[in-house]
């Protein structure tokens, strides 16, 4: 048996944000002992995932695993990712072909946010407000997700609130969202987004960020997800260990 193992990245308009995904990950391709392992894009990035997956068969690989970089599962994971891979599987029905989960509410990615925001700001105080920023998707597990998310943040930095919104296809959106928690802040506002690169959604929530501390607001945008080292790990384990499930849940306790 010869394992491959195809990254699926989600894709992005943006050279800067490709850039980004594609060394972190080579990052990981550096980590995982498999004779095979592809780059791939679900959309708008290439090469797209029937070229990566075509790849791994040229080099002779017996099984894939399919590696999604994502932070949640909703309708990429349950619908499109599959419907790609549908008609490479009937070309290829010798090959064991397996999906790796989604990233899910974890713990320790949890604990990366309060480590990135500590470490852009120092001393967090409780009357600070945190502005979780997520892609929207129109599955309602994404929002049960990130009110434990949202939860679990609120917890580790001890702060007065936290407001979740989203950049796409679902409410409340990032305009209203930043609006909101701006007017009601008693403190400083962190601005995290629930992402992993650099892209054409973040470059959004730059501008606004920017806008507002040119205005005098005490506002902050933490980095995006993947400059937190535990993301790099739990992907080269998907890689490693094909369909572990994590059942951590953001809001348990240490």
């Amino acid at each position: 048996m010869t394992k491959a193992i195809l990254y699926v990245g989600h894709g992005t308009r943006s050279k800067k944000g490709a850039e980004e995904a594609k060394e972190f990950l080579k990052r990981v391709i550096g980590r995982v002992d498999a004779p095979i392992q592809e780059i791939s894009f679900l959309e708008l990035t290439e090469p797209f995932i029937p070229e990566g997956f075509e790849r791994c068969v040229e080099k002779g690989a017996t099984e894939i695993t399919v590696v999604p970089i994502f932070l949640l599962t909703a309708g990429h994971i349950k619908e499109d990712i599959p419907e790609a891979l549908a008609p490479l599987r009937v070309k290829y029905p010798e090959l064991h072909v397996e999906i790796a989960p989604a990233f899910g509410v974890q713990e320790r990615i949890v604990d990366a946010i309060s480590e990135l925001v500590r470490a852009a700001v120092g001393k967090v105080d409780a009357a600070d407000s945190v502005l979780l920023v997520g892609r929207g998707s129109s599955d309602p597990a994404i929002h049960e997700a990130f009110s434990d998310i949202k939860e679990g943040v609120g917890e580790r930095l001890g702060v007065s609130r936290v407001d979740v919104c989203y950049l796409a296809a679902t409410t409340p959106l990032f305009a209203e969202g930043i609006e909101e928690i701006s007017v009601n802040a008693a403190g400083r506002v962190w601005v995290v987004p629930y992402l992993l690169f650099a892209g054409l959604l973040l470059s959004e929530v730059e501008r606004e960020v920017r806008k507002r501390r040119s205005a005098g607001q005490d506002i902050l945008l933490i980095d995006p997800l993947s400059r937190h080292g535990v993301i790099q790990d739990i992907v080269v384990e998907r890689a490693t260990v094909s369909g572990k499930e994590e059942s951590i849940v953001a809001t348990a306790n240490h």
